[in-house]
């Protein structure tokens, strides 16, 4: 036990750049009270301590701001960056080097005693404010973008961003942090195909115009247009 405790604070100071000394990661990291105490509570939940390791897990609630059930299962290496909010259920089965942020929330769709809260895999980070939700499985090194909402299950290896989620990227490759900044956008690259597609109709309009002797007006839609074009180059900036 004391070797998994020596764990935890090693994994804060490898996930969290302010992280600046020992006493500093034992007094003020709600996320690493939050798993200790789920640790106890999850003990006495396996012992049928039932109403014990609830009471157990509704103080941490209320110490930290974290809600995790001590049916829940977490693997090791596990942190919890800033974490108010945070909400994870009863049959949610985690597994090593988890990373996640505020907001998070891995729930249940069904009222039924049975599997009904995600299985997320190994060196997945979920970003902050995101829903993941259902007996749903998120592949090992998979990325969850801020503010997703995410009902079905996502490969191994793949970012997930949008509501609902959309897979945009393939990485089958380790990850050991979320940079936020460079997740794609599919909604942005939907109105640039669009746009793309439009500058080639506009062209062939053109041409027939000028086959038909047809005096062509001005488009009233070209600087919206050039406007959108521009807070899209914006934004990638």
């Amino acid at each position: 036990m004391l070797k998994i405790l020596k764990e935890d604070i090693k994994t804060v100071f490898a996930k969290d750049p302010a992280a600046r000394s020992t006493l500093e990661v034992l007094s003020c990291y709600p996320g690493l009270h939050a798993l200790w105490l789920h640790r106890l509570a999850h003990f006495l939940w396996q012992h049928k301590f039932r109403l014990l390791s609830r009471f157990l897990s509704h103080f941490g609630r209320f110490f930290t701001g974290i809600e995790i059930h001590p049916g829940a299962s977490i693997g090791r290496r596990f942190f919890i960056d800033h974490g108010a909010g945070v909400v994870i259920g009863e049959t949610s089965d985690i597994g090593d080097d988890v990373l996640i942020y505020q907001g998070v929330v891995l729930g249940g769709t069904t009222t039924e005693k049975k599997k009904r809260h995600p299985t997320v895999g190994n060196n997945v980070v979920i970003g902050a404010g995101a829903i993941a939700l259902g007996p749903i499985t998120i592949g090992d090194d998979a990325r969850i973008g801020s503010g997703s909402v995410v009902i079905k299950s996502v490969p191994a290896g793949v970012t997930v961003v949008g509501v609902p989620g959309r897979s945009v990227e393939d990485r089958h490759q380790p990850i050991l942090e979320l940079d936020h900044g460079q997740l794609p956008d599919p909604i942005a690259e939907a109105i640039r195909l669009v746009l793309k597609e439009q500058d080639k109709l506009e062209e062939r309009l053109s041409k027939l115009e000028k086959q038909c002797g047809i005096r062509a007006h001005g488009n009233e839609l070209e600087k919206l247009r050039k406007r959108m074009e521009q807070a899209l180059e914006e934004k990638e900036a």
